[in-house]
């Protein structure tokens, strides 16, 4: 069976002293770095979140409060701190981060109408970022998941993977969630489980 690994935002704005660390992010690369050099992957991917500086999810875009909520093109979307800007250090991956053996890296929430939390699509389910695609070409039957945030780019990539029929596995000590409320990280496992993600140690 082949097997990839899905390397989730793994960027600056996302780790410490970013302008939205998830807590406990810095912890998790030494992990990926581990299961890079000790498991035999078909594919390693990273996500990397890409938007454009005039991006509707930032809360600057629309004079709102980071946290507040609104309705953007018929999806509620929470309003974050402007991230992972193209082209800043905010949007790099982060250096302590091994990329040697990466061999695909997908780009997503570029369009500023629509945020996509999932390496597979936007959150309208409007447009693909081309991984399906490439996963299937390379006849990828199994994914592993790492990367940030547990309870948000994770659990959608992850929640994806699954709905597109790849045996789905979540690294948990490889993943760290935002919790904007303090249970989301929890949430999020109960969801992923019940749409037959596994959850591994």
């Amino acid at each position: 069976m082949k097997k990839a690994l899905i390397i989730v935002d793994v960027q600056n704005d996302f780790c410490e002293g970013g302008a939205l660390a998830v807590p406990g992010a810095n912890e998790i690369i030494p992990y990926i770095n581990l299961l890079m050099e000790d498991n035999q992957y078909d594919q390693i991917i990273l996500t990397q979140d890409w938007h454009p500086a005039n991006h509707k999810s930032f809360a600057s875009n629309n004079d709102r409060k980071v946290g507040e909520s609104i309705i953007l093109n018929g999806v509620p979307q929470f309003m974050w701190p402007d991230h992972c800007v193209q082209g800043t250090f905010g949007a790099e991956f982060h250096k302590d981060l091994n990329r040697e053996k990466v061999t695909h890296v997908i780009q997503k929430g570029k369009n500023t109408e629509i945020d996509a939390y999932s390496g597979f699509q936007d959150n309208n389910h409007f447009m693909k970022t081309g991984l399906d695609d490439f996963l299937k070409y390379n006849e990828i039957q199994l994914v592993e998941i790492v990367g940030l945030a547990m309870d948000y780019c994770v659990k959608f990539t992850a929640m994806d993977a699954a709905a597109n029929g790849y045996v789905t596995c979540l690294h948990f000590n490889g993943s760290r969630a935002v919790n904007v409320k303090p249970d989301n990280g929890k949430d999020a496992i109960f969801e992923m489980v019940q749409k037959g993600v596994t959850i591994l140690g």
